[in-house]
């Protein structure tokens, strides 16, 4: 179990998770080039244009915004 109640969960995503970790968890990058990547991942995937917008938009706010 973790903080706050939630139980921990693996979802196939981890997989990509860990990847991109292990692949390039030592590189810096700006947000700027993260969301330039994010741009040019909806565009050639339009159907993840939501889940997108909502993981840019959470990653966008302070953690003691509500």
């Amino acid at each position: 179990m973790l903080g706050y109640g939630r139980m921990l969960t693996v979802y196939f995503t981890d997989r990509g998770i860990e990847e991109l970790a292990a692949r390039r968890g030592h590189e810096e990058v700006t947000l700027g080039w993260l969301a330039e990547e994010l741009r040019t991942f909806v565009d050639l995937n339009p159907e993840f244009e939501v889940p997108i917008e909502r993981f840019a938009t959470w990653l966008a706010r302070p953690e003691d915004d509500d």
